[in-house]
C-alpha cells in the first residue's frame, strides 16, 4: 500500500468542523448572542473593564448549561488562541484569560481570526512537523505530536459548534 501524507487528511476535518460552525453563526444576534437558555448559565458578563467569561474551579458537577457567547468565548481565545501560545505566532486575538465580548460581532471576528490562525500554524508545519512533538511548554502533552492537537481542537470545533447550533434551533422557541 502507497504512503499517504495524514496532514492534508486532518486539516481537511478541522476545516469540515470549522465551516459547518461558520456558517451557522450567520446573522447571530446581540441577543441570541447572550441568550441564557436555563436560569445559572455560564455566559459573558459585564465587568470593571470589559466583559468576561464565567469560569469557576473546579468546574462544578455537572457542568453548567452555558450560552452561545460562553461557547465562542471558549472555542476562540480558551482553546484556539490559546493553542498557539507555544509556538511563534502571535496571538490571534486581543483578549486574554477569561477576557472576551459583549457583542456578536466582535466575538464572531475573533473566533475567525483565531481559527484561520490556527490552521495556518498547524498546515506550516508540513507532514514532518505535524508529527513532531509539541514540546515542553505543553507540560504532560510535550511528548505528543501536533497531528493529536489539530484532532483535539477538530473534535472541540465540532462538539462546541453542534451546542452552539442546538442553541439557535432553541433561540426562535424561547418562552
Amino acid at each position: 500500500m502507497a504512503e499517504r501524507a495524514v496532514l492534508p487528511l486532518i486539516l481537511s476535518g478541522y476545516d469540515d468542523a470549522w465551516e459547518r460552525l461558520d456558517a451557522r453563526l450567520a446573522g447571530l444576534s446581540d441577543d441570541e448572542y447572550l441568550w441564557e437558555p436555563v436560569a445559572g448559565a455560564w455566559s459573558v458578563r459585564a465587568a470593571d473593564e470589559g466583559w468576561r467569561a464565567d469560569w469557576q474551579d473546579p468546574e462544578p458537577d455537572p457542568a453548567p448549561v452555558t450560552t452561545i457567547a460562553w461557547r465562542m468565548w471558549h472555542l476562540g481565545s480558551d482553546c484556539l488562541a490559546d493553542y498557539l501560545r507555544a509556538s511563534d505566532v502571535p496571538r490571534p486575538v486581543a483578549v486574554t484569560g477569561r477576557d472576551w465580548h459583549g457583542t456578536a460581532a466582535p466575538a464572531l471576528a475573533d473566533l475567525r481570526a483565531a481559527a484561520a490562525a490556527f490552521r495556518a500554524t498547524m498546515a506550516a508545519l508540513g507532514e514532518d512537523g505535524i508529527w513532531a512533538p509539541m514540546g515542553p511548554a505543553w507540560g504532560p502533552f510535550g511528548e505528543e505530536p501536533w497531528a493529536a492537537l489539530v484532532v483535539h481542537a477538530t473534535d472541540e470545533l465540532a462538539h462546541h459548534g453542534a451546542e452552539i447550533a442546538l442553541l439557535r434551533d432553541l433561540y426562535p422557541w424561547r418562552a
